[in-house]
């Protein structure tokens, strides 16, 4: 019981630290779309720029992370050798990394398309090596059971992020303009996008001084055998790593080449705000990935763990179609988060939250593989839905813009999770409530139908008839699945 408490204290401060970080991050987007014009295309530069940098921190990251900690846990390890040889793998590559970025900044910014701004790319190339680098310590802080200075540093970076961002997009234009003498050269109008990643690099670079501890362990260490069985555990995670990450940051990749000039970085700057209404699900995704991942593990030698996994399934649809229609619900308000030169893409937002919802529903099915260790059907899998995102997209995004970019994700991510359920029914197979599902699927579509199509144009009386249907949904799920007198101090009342 001692190490089952210990285990949910340490995942609920791993969990809500990530979810608090992404949710403060989350309010930074007010701010860019109020602050950077549909116009200027700045928050299309920083929505390519950071999709391109996720990508690369998978491919500098080489899998280490989980790696270490597979390594570290073995029996008899030498944790102190396994966090050395991670960190010099992972420093080797930053190295040549960083050595082949400034080699040929200006010839990598003109294809990129930042000839005019090389120094994004110089500086967000120093970001994501570091952040490759820090990984391994953030890696040995949880190997060594310590959340609350892992939750610590990642708040820390975000509460530096948010107040520095107030500073350059509040403060220094109030102070350029009343005392225009002294603050005017601090800040330039037309280039916003600096501040962003000139941000982010001071952040990144404060946190490094937090690790020195932990980088007192490193030793310089020359064990081939060692380095053979690390990059042998680790490549097929790489594979994994990179098909999900290209799923999710392709289409802002290549959109600007798919659509080029001052066009492509403007619908970019519209379609990457509108898909941030949507974080609301990703959110959710990712307090759901930190409570089931160890609830899978911890019950897989469970007589009912099958059960207990198609019972979770199901929960997980139903909560995440209430969460989708509450943000489509009360998209009146909610659209408030955006600046309203961006509005014109809300229309991508239901295809991309069902995206994100097949995600949710490809990631619980990922478990066959896993708990099989046949995990190169997880690399399969990604890499098939990352080829249709990418079909999509070069073939309809000339044609269409960013609505295509959301369809891609929605047949990508769709491709994935269908193909999954048949393998894994085939080779693992889990008796899932599919009727119950499908029933549910069936009020979710009509009562989002019903709101698509209600004439009410007044916004608090169609909230307020949203709100009826919203109470439909929860309360056919209590009736069904969630009777209340059976949770606990709540269900006295009901008894």
């Amino acid at each position: 019981m001692g190490k089952l408490q210990s285990l949910v204290k340490d995942t609920a401060i791993y969990g809500l630290s990530s979810i608090i970080g992404r949710f403060l991050n989350y309010l930074l987007v007010p701010l860019y779309t109020a602050k950077m014009s549909v116009e200027s295309g700045n928050y299309g530069v920083v929505t390519n720029i950071y999709a391109w940098t996720a990508i690369l921190l998978v491919l500098l990251t080489f899998g280490f992370e989980t790696t270490f900690f597979r390594f570290a846990s073995k029996e008899n390890a030498d944790v102190k050798k396994v966090f050395s040889m991670s960190m010099q793998v992972i420093g080797a590559l930053c190295g040549v990394f960083l050595l082949a970025v400034f080699m040929f900044l200006p010839g990598i910014s003109e294809l990129l398309g930042y000839a005019a701004n090389p120094e994004f790319i110089g500086m967000m190339a120093v970001v994501v090596a570091l952040d490759a680098l820090q990984a391994i310590p953030f890696g040995l802080l949880r190997y060594q059971k310590r959340p609350i200075k892992f939750a610590a540093l990642k708040l820390l970076f975000i509460g530096m992020n948010i107040t520095m961002n107030l500073i350059a997009f509040v403060a220094l234009p109030w102070l350029s303009e009343e005392y225009p003498d002294t603050f005017a050269r601090f800040y330039n109008p037309h280039n916003q996008a600096f501040y962003v990643f000139f941000i982010n690099l001071l952040c990144t670079s404060s946190i490094t001084f937090f690790f020195i501890p932990e980088l007192r362990m490193f030793r310089f260490t020359a064990d081939k055998a060692l380095l053979k069985s690390m990059l042998g555990y680790s490549w097929p995670l790489l594979l994994l790593g990179v098909a999900g990450i290209l799923n999710l940051n392709a289409d802002k990749i290549i959109y600007t080449w798919l659509v080029p000039g001052k066009q492509g970085i403007v619908d970019l700057s519209i379609y990457g705000a509108s898909v941030k209404v949507a974080a609301v699900m990703a959110m959710l995704m990712q307090a759901f990935r930190y409570a089931y991942e160890p609830f899978v593990f911890g019950n897989s030698k469970e007589k009912n763990s099958k059960e207990l996994y198609a019972k979770a399934m199901k929960y997980f649809i139903v909560i995440a179609m209430l969460a989708f229609l509450a943000v489509m619900f009360y998209m009146d308000i909610l659209k408030y988060i955006i600046s309203p030169d961006y509005w014109e893409g809300l229309k991508v937002v239901p295809i991309v939250m069902a995206a994100e919802i097949f995600m949710g529903i490809y990631f619980n099915l990922s478990f066959w593989y896993k708990l099989n260790d046949e995990t190169y059907w997880g690399a399969i899998f990604s890499f098939l839905g990352c080829a249709v995102l990418f079909a999509v997209n070069i073939i309809f995004v000339p044609r269409y813009g960013y609505m295509a970019c959301a369809w891609a994700s929605f047949a990508g991510y769709f491709t994935a999770m269908t193909l999954s359920y048949f393998v894994g029914q085939k080779r693992n197979k889990m008796n899932y409530d599919i009727k119950s599902i499908f029933t549910y699927t069936a009020l979710f579509a009509i009562l989002y139908t019903l709101s698509a199509v209600n004439p009410v144009e007044n916004n608090i009386l169609r909230m307020a008839c949203n709100t009826v249907l919203l109470v439909i949904f929860v309360a056919y799920f209590i009736k069904k699945d969630l009777p209340l007198k059976n949770i606990p101090v709540i269900g006295k009342f009901f008894r």
